[in-house]
């Protein structure tokens, strides 16, 4: 079986971009505390949005924002802000850009406090990825709820437990595959 011919999650099989996305990176458990702060952050643009619009300005999201590199970031000041707010590469809302700065403060102070990102939000799911039944995966969980609070707790924005669960799918703390999906973890 190709890879075009293989059984998907139904939410990936109407772009190619969505299709790649969806076997290589979604649902993949993410260790690494950078890459799972760039992930939350990008989670945090989508936020009314869908998320083939984000996925197709990641490059550009990555330029724009130093390649997530939370010390950078923390950094930016009202002129970064407004050459932000000039990119039409990236979500141009002031609410996200001045988040996503917050939020890489708040990361760097966890981090300076010896708290490091990847555990923390591993321990909400006790360290291995949750495994659903294969249906209709829910919007939100008991997790996604109490991690958005510890998250909001420490200064976060734009981190609200339907974002959360949405980025707890992305980065492999769930496994929503579809009972179908040629990636579905069966136990």
């Amino acid at each position: 079986m190709t890879r075009t011919e293989l059984s998907r999650c139904r939410w990936a099989q109407s772009d190619a971009l969505l299709a790649a996305y969806h076997d290589a990176e979604w649902g993949v458990a993410e260790r690494d505390p950078r890459a799972l702060w760039e992930k939350l952050m990008l989670d945090g643009f989508q936020a009314g949005l869908a998320w083939i619009t984000i996925l197709r300005k990641r490059d550009a999201f990555r330029t724009a924002f130093a390649g997530f590199d939370p010390e950078i970031i923390a950094r930016f000041g009202e002129q970064d802000i407004a050459t932000l707010l000039g990119n039409a590469g990236i979500v141009r809302s002031r609410a996200k850009i001045e988040a996503t700065i917050g939020n890489a403060r708040a990361y760097l102070a966890m981090r300076d406090a010896g708290e490091d990102f990847s555990d923390f939000v591993w321990r909400f799911v006790d360290g291995m990825p949750v495994i659903s039944d294969g249906g209709k995966a829910p919007t939100r969980s008991l997790a996604s709820e109490a991690l958005s609070a510890a998250l909001k707790q420490r200064g976060f924005k734009f981190v609200g437990p339907v974002i959360v669960y949405a980025w707890m799918q992305a980065c492999g703390l769930v496994d929503d595959h579809e009972a179908r999906c040629f990636r579905r973890v069966t136990s």
